[in-house]
């Protein structure tokens, strides 16, 4: 997928919001589709357009919220690891862990600034078209990941992580950008004899960044939700 010429759909019931969206991002060049309501979202995606990425407002009329619709589209094969960003006027850590968790990419709360918008847009669409995932080698400017041979090194050396701390980083890096709730961290890496509570994430995460030493801030904080791998140009 070439990122100028992906189909984004905007699912935004507040006309001005919407339109200004659909503007902007049509200005970067992609190709947009706008609807007030996840029931129209479902007809799109019925008539078999094939989207690229979504940005789904929470709060929706008719009979499905887009927590809810966001929650229908993972279910769907197709579209399981689409990016999807959502907005909304709520703003409490709990809403945010539970747009996460239902399975956002990303998380805007009103008002944005629309530049920040197309900043994660670019984020999301970069990530989906790299297939980081499929790669043996992940490079992050001095930090290299070697996926099969489990090894990770800074400016050439190598560091010697634990098995937890190894999976975390590897969660994080093949996602750029993407925000991972203590909650997604255990039902990825639980298993495998480890064992681990959202109070030992931050163990972990704590460990891991002292590791990395000056690279250590590629891993991002996100109060009170979680953490991300910092995206790099």
């Amino acid at each position: 997928m070439n990122m100028k010429t992906a189909k984004i759909l905007v699912i935004e019931d507040e006309q001005d919001i919407r339109d200004l969206i659909s503007f902007q991002l049509k200005s970067e060049g992609y190709t947009i589709i706008a609807v007030d309501s996840a029931d129209k979202a479902i007809s799109v995606i019925e008539r078999g357009e094939k989207i690229d990425l979504f940005v789904v407002d929470w709060m929706l009329p008719g009979s499905m919220s887009g927590l809810e619709f966001t929650k229908k589209l993972r279910a769907q094969k197709a579209y399981a690891s689409a990016p999807v960003i959502m907005i909304t006027a709520m703003t409490q850590a709990e809403n945010i862990v539970a747009g996460l968790d239902a399975g956002a990419d990303d998380y805007m709360t009103k008002p944005f600034d629309m530049n920040v918008l197309q900043a994660r847009v670019r984020v999301q669409l970069r990530e989906n078209s790299s297939e980081a995932i499929g790669n043996d080698l992940l490079t992050f400017g001095p930090l290299t990941i070697h996926v099969s041979k489990c090894k990770v090194a800074v400016e050439g050396q190598e560091i010697n992580l634990t098995s937890t701390e190894f999976k975390i980083l590897l969660l994080l890096a093949q996602k750029p950008g993407h925000v991972f709730t203590r909650e997604q961290f255990i039902n990825n890496i639980q298993g495998e004899n480890i064992f681990v509570t959202g109070r030992t994430i931050d163990t972990h995460i704590a460990g891991l960044r002292k590791k990395l030493g000056d690279t250590a801030n590629v891993i991002e904080t996100i109060r009170g939700i979680g953490y991300r791998f910092r995206d790099v140009e």
